[in-house]
């Protein structure tokens, strides 16, 4: 189902690896751990501008907040005039109420195949997708601080050492990974809760219940399910990097309000 995005995800992967292994030793840590940290910051690029305008989306939705309530005291008692009332008010104004959706859906499938890829190298593969039985070696001979890349927290002892490390090793790794990443979303979602308490007080308090759950949540799964380090790398370095592209773009947004 995901082949499509496991073969371009993996190749951007693959290609990283080149850059940084030729720097360093291919089969370090250090080459890989930067592969997956510019894999994300390549497709987060890419996602920059649909990140944008998903922005902008928003804005204009917040800006309708008080014509919205309006609509629905009006015709809440007809259904089927507030909906039309509401998609009427969306098309004179060119409002989406899903375009802010948008980065979030294509993140997903990129998440899932990541996921995988990191998954497949496995002992004996002789390949995994543009990686060939080379490149599966080199990623399970790297690690970061005695923590093997393609293995997980919760994995068990016996698997653990047949890739050569050890709870000790994946929990001092793993844990710092799991708290800066979580600190990085709660401070993102943090930063968004003011202007949407003030435009949008109606839907404040869901986002202020998930700005505390994300980051227990991805405690959590880190902990307790099959997240491998480099899956964690991942949520770190799209969580730092979205903490400064939602600085940056609010920035963008802001000027651009201001000189209308």
């Amino acid at each position: 189902m995901f082949d499509v995005f496991l073969y371009p995800v993996s190749a951007i992967l693959w290609f990283w690896h080149k850059v940084f292994g030729a720097v360093s030793s291919p089969d370090s840590g250090v080459a890989w751990v930067l592969s997956i940290v510019f894999l994300v910051f390549t497709l987060r690029l890419l996602l920059v501008k649909p990140a944008l305008g998903a922005l902008r989306a928003g804005r204009r939705m917040q800006a309708l907040a008080p014509r919205m309530r309006e609509i629905k005291e009006k015709y809440g008692k007809d259904r089927q005039r507030m909906a039309k009332e509401i998609q009427k008010l969306h098309a004179e104004t060119g409002a989406n109420p899903l375009g802010g959706c948008l980065p979030a859906l294509i993140q997903l499938p990129v998440f899932l195949s990541l996921y995988w890829v990191l998954r497949d190298f496995t002992p004996g593969a002789q390949s995994n997708h543009v990686f060939d039985a080379a490149g599966v070696r080199s990623f399970l001979n790297a690690d970061l601080f005695g923590a093997k890349l393609g293995n997980w927290l919760s994995q068990p002892a016996t698997e653990l050492a047949a890739f050569g490390t050890d709870h000790v090793h994946m929990i001092a790794v793993g844990v710092p990974l799991m708290l800066v990443a979580s600190l990085a979303t709660f401070f993102s979602m943090r930063s968004g809760l003011a202007r949407q308490t003030a435009t949008a007080p109606e839907t404040a308090g869901i986002t202020r219940l998930m700005m505390y759950l994300a980051p227990v949540g991805m405690l959590v799964s880190g902990s307790f399910f099959p997240v491998p380090i480099g899956v964690l790398l991942y949520f770190l370095a799209t969580n730092v990097w979205t903490l400064g592209q939602q600085h940056f773009l609010t920035k963008v947004v802001d000027r651009e309000e201001a000189s209308r």
